[in-house]
């Protein structure tokens, strides 16, 4: 029996199937690839003086194709926790399912919620039995996951977690990006929490929510697999808030007020 030391692609290969990676950027016909997996992005979370705020945009894309420009990227998991998926929608909202009737699970049965650490490395065995689909190309996810601890004697109780493909996760004081769009944001941001008027812990709401949106435009401007406000067809991009109150949308007419006051004023000038 051939040994392929611990290998799974090499394993993949000698039993000849045929992973996303061994595919052809086109095929000998001139067509694209047999599998076009959509995928999502840009989305981003800021602790600011209530909680955290987290937003996204709503393309979803196949290669170069549009798929759909009204992809909800923030699910909500329970009354004080959302996950924001970067990646494929497909596994995000498997795995998004799962957390839920996991933690309504332990709720019920045990009569408590299950601890922050608990969920955290509930999701991250969820990324990490993932991996597979993620080695062959397909069906990665990236998340944040943000949550308010109500135990927290702090007077702010939001906390930011971001994960790696291996289900490894890290807590972020400050802010929180995934997708291909954050490359364009995160340094932005960093500038913004240290040398600004004002840090992002030190935010209320509205500012925290004009800083948010600001981001995704600048990175639809630089990245085509993520969309800004669409004037045409009125689509705006998704925003919450998650406080010790629990978890709030902004409404399509609170973000098209400060849509018009702070972010496309920036044109006009």
């Amino acid at each position: 029996m051939t040994n392929h030391k611990g290998n799974f692609l090499d394993l993949l290969k000698a039993h000849d199937c045929q992973t996303q990676l061994d595919l052809p950027a086109t095929a000998s016909n001139g067509t694209s690839p047999p599998i076009q997996e959509t995928e999502g992005t840009t989305v981003l979370a800021v602790r600011y003086k209530d909680g955290v705020l987290i937003g996204g945009d709503r393309r979803a894309t196949a290669g170069n194709v549009v798929m759909y420009d009204r992809a909800e990227k923030l699910l909500q998991i329970d009354e004080h926790s959302v996950l924001a998926i970067a990646g494929s929608p497909a596994m995000a909202y498997e795995m998004a399912r799962v957390l839920e009737h996991s933690f309504q699970y332990f709720r019920r049965s045990q009569l408590q919620e299950l601890s922050i650490e608990g969920k955290l490395r509930t999701l991250s065995r969820l990324i990490r039995e993932n991996l597979p689909m993620t080695l062959q190309g397909i069906g990665g996810v990236i998340p944040i996951y943000a949550i308010y601890d109500l135990q927290n004697d702090d007077k702010n109780g939001g906390k930011i977690f971001f994960y790696d493909a291996l289900g490894a996760h890290f807590e972020s004081a400050d802010f929180a990006t995934s997708g291909s769009g954050s490359v364009w944001i995160r340094g932005v941001l960093f500038y913004q929490n240290r040398w600004g008027d004002k840090p992002l812990a030190d935010m209320d709401e509205q500012e925290a929510t004009v800083t948010v949106l600001r981001l995704l435009d600048a990175a639809a401007e630089y990245d085509s697999a993520t969309s800004g406000y669409n004037p045409k067809s009125n689509i705006y991009p998704t925003v919450k808030t998650i406080t010790k109150d629990g978890i709030q949308d902004l409404s399509v007419d609170r973000l098209q007020e400060i849509y018009a006051e702070s972010v496309e004023t920036t044109y006009a000038r």
